[in-house]
């Protein structure tokens, strides 16, 4: 049977970014500082990724990509800290709602750095859920919360770089940029954080962190790119806003305002759409080109 790469590419994507959502609620929910949070999801994160890495043949992939792999640990670590520092800074609805510009850096990224053309129905797709997302931002608002608006901004350029990076060099073994990420922002926050000072409680929220949501969420992003094109692997980093929100209001009883919720349905409905057309045109591709695996 052929592969559809396509099919798999967007399967990763999906599980992922719902992996992700509940990044936000269990920062809540861990209640300390966000150095601490830094230090423990990223040493924990290597932890469990620094083992699996050891299998197989995954360590030989940094001699043969010893830069590009530096390069995507070094973001993966950034986004990892500003995330947490922008949430620990604004609310989580506007942190999401700023990290849904990620689709347009990645655009960037990929047109001036890989040369790709970004497909029309991708770019009407992006102003569409930005149109959502401005619904969004519109019903929070920002007051006050400038420095953790700013952190957020920085995440999403720092995800566009490095999908548009993983994209350029698909021979980068995810797992192990992303063990690489975790060891370096645990090491950056750990003279800012207080790792010993927390209860068994916010102990558990942070292992089911940096142990099992984000090592699942960002390898199955990550290893996304090489069936998608960045582009449209961070277009789905627009679910999250609408998640991410979703998961604080129902567990937190954070309800958001009308202009949320009515965002957040602009953005699954255009990603549901983008969705089955890039999968419609795939298997017009694979019908007419039988033979050719594309990426």
């Amino acid at each position: 049977m052929q592969s559809n790469s396509y099919q798999r590419g967007l399967l990763m994507v999906i599980l992922g970014v719902v992996f992700l959502s509940f990044d936000g609620l269990l920062i809540r929910l861990a209640n300390t500082d966000g150095w601490t949070i830094v230090f423990w999801r990223g040493f924990l994160m290597f932890c469990v990724l620094g083992v699996l890495c050891c299998v197989g043949s995954r360590l030989a992939t940094l001699s043969s990509n010893p830069f590009s792999s530096l390069a995507s640990a070094l973001l993966l670590g950034l986004i990892s800290s500003l995330f947490v520092l922008a949430v620990m800074n604004a609310k989580v609805a506007n942190v999401v709602v700023i990290l849904s510009t990620a689709p347009l850096f990645a655009a960037l990224f990929s047109r001036v750095f890989l040369g790709e053309k970004v497909p029309r129905r991708t770019l009407l797709a992006i102003v569409i859920c930005m149109l959502g997302m401005s619904l969004v931002f519109m019903g929070e608002g920002a007051r006050g919360m400038l420095v953790g608006n700013l952190y957020a901004l920085a995440a999403a350029a720092a995800i566009g770089g490095n999908l548009t990076l993983l994209r350029r060099y698909p021979a980068i073994d995810p797992m192990t940029v992303i063990a690489g990420g975790g060891l370096l922002s645990a090491v950056i926050a750990l003279p800012l954080a207080s790792p010993l000072a927390l209860d068994a409680e916010r102990y558990g929220v942070l292992a089911l962190m940096g142990l099992v949501q984000m090592p699942l969420a960002t390898v199955l992003i990550n290893s996304a790119t090489r069936y998608l094109p960045s582009t449209e692997v961070a277009l789905f980093y627009l679910v999250e806003t609408a998640l991410g929100t979703l998961w604080v209001w129902w567990m937190l009883n954070e309800a958001p305002a009308i202009s949320t919720l009515l965002g957040g349905a602009v953005v699954i409905t255009v990603l549901v759409l983008h969705a089955w057309m890039g999968l419609h045109l795939e298997r017009q591709r694979l019908r007419f080109y039988p033979g050719f695996v594309g990426k």
